[in-house]
């Protein structure tokens, strides 16, 4: 556990936390005035190692050679050049500070840290950190590195869970979610869509098994994993027989085949550690997904009506009304998909560059 401090005067800035791994939507933009929650759970911190917000440079700006060495491989519109290692709270979690006014960035509907760090040391009057709460983007506050110390907090020591206790314990996340949104005639407004958690973890997941795919068609077993990816990777690979095959890996599942090519595995989400097999397979490609939606595709939660109880006869079923469902196909975050597409080396690779280049074609696939 650990406590946050003014770099200027020591004042304490947070609550006591502990450190998770950066969710996966971290830095994603969902929709059109839509109001998501808040990005960490309360409690934890997680660090962003890399720079976010301005000031920014464009791509033609930057050397190539200085690129790949901060991990990017393929064009982008332009790369943050502010201080990385941030440590993203949750809102409720900060203590000891003030809004910035004039710092309120080009927002809408709330604040979006373009103009830099908008939270002040009550004590000093240090910018110590940003907070993002505005319309499509989750809410967070981003501590600056070189603006705070993370102090450890003695006798307090939690060690993170095991895959075990988390293949038993651990949280899913549902596929569908209701979204809020601002600017209905009557205030906000609510629609029943995919999980935007989803939409991320599959934008990382889907250029993940691009790479593995070695430009081969590629199989992802049935249900709502094909929902997922299925019609992606149909559409963004050649046509023919599916010559690779993925499947779902992890604890407490059965070890998967030896003749397997790709492996979809869960993110430790304390530690960001990938689970690996025991006995892992040389050619086996390892797919990270994030814990919740693993746990969910590998256990499935059935929207069937269930039997009721009490007075009412067991086999008689309930006339509740299902769950809505969306009203349009998967698609997968483009953002997430290409932030992380451009991170992987092998994306220098003739054909996937023609992937990332083009894919803003396939609108319906993000």
């Amino acid at each position: 556990m650990f406590v946050f401090v003014c770099a200027g005067c020591s004042a304490e800035l947070t609550t006591p936390l502990s450190q998770v791994s950066l969710p996966v939507h971290a830095r994603q933009k969902y929709g059109n005035g839509a109001q998501l929650p808040v990005l960490m759970e309360s409690g934890t911190f997680a660090v962003d190692p890399d720079p976010w917000g301005g000031p920014w440079r464009m791509w033609d700006e930057i050397d190539p050679g200085e690129a790949e060495a901060r991990g990017i491989y393929a064009p982008v519109y332009a790369l943050s050049d502010s201080t990385a290692g941030a440590s993203v709270i949750a809102p409720g979690d900060i203590r000891g500070t003030r809004l910035i006014p004039e710092k309120r960035g080009g927002a809408c509907c709330g604040l979006d840290g373009a103009d830099g760090p908008n939270m002040a040391c009550e004590a000093c009057d240090l910018p110590v950190a940003t907070r993002v709460d505005d319309c499509s983007l989750w809410q967070a506050v981003r501590l600056s590195s070189d603006a705070v110390h993370r102090v450890p907090i003695d006798g307090i020591h939690a060690a993170p869970l095991s895959w075990a206790e988390l293949a038993e314990k651990g949280e899913k996340t549902p596929p569908f979610e209701p979204i809020a949104t601002w600017g209905g005639r009557l205030g906000s407004n609510h629609y029943w869509s995919w999980s935007p958690q989803w939409e991320a973890a599959a934008g990382q997941a889907l250029a993940h098994l691009l790479v593995a795919s070695q430009g081969q068609p590629v199989k992802v077993p049935g249900g709502l994993t094909a929902d997922v990816f299925q019609r992606a990777l149909d559409a963004l690979l050649p046509a023919g027989p599916r010559n690779r095959r993925a499947v779902l890996a992890g604890p407490g599942q059965p070890s998967p085949d030896a003749g397997v090519d790709i492996l979809l595995v869960p993110v430790h989400p304390q530690t960001g550690e990938t689970w690996t097999p025991a006995a892992p397979t040389a050619s086996a490609y390892l797919v990270p997904l994030p814990l919740g939606v693993w746990l969910w595709l590998v256990s499935p939660q059935p929207y069937l009506p269930a039997p009721a109880s009490g007075r009412i006869p067991q086999d008689v079923l309930r006339d509740d009304p299902l769950p809505l469902l969306p009203n349009h196909l998967f698609r997968a975050d483009r953002g997430t998909f290409q932030n992380t597409l451009v991170r992987l080396p092998a994306v220098r690779i003739p054909w996937l560059r023609t992937i990332l280049d083009t894919q803003g074609v396939s609108a319906d696939l993000f």
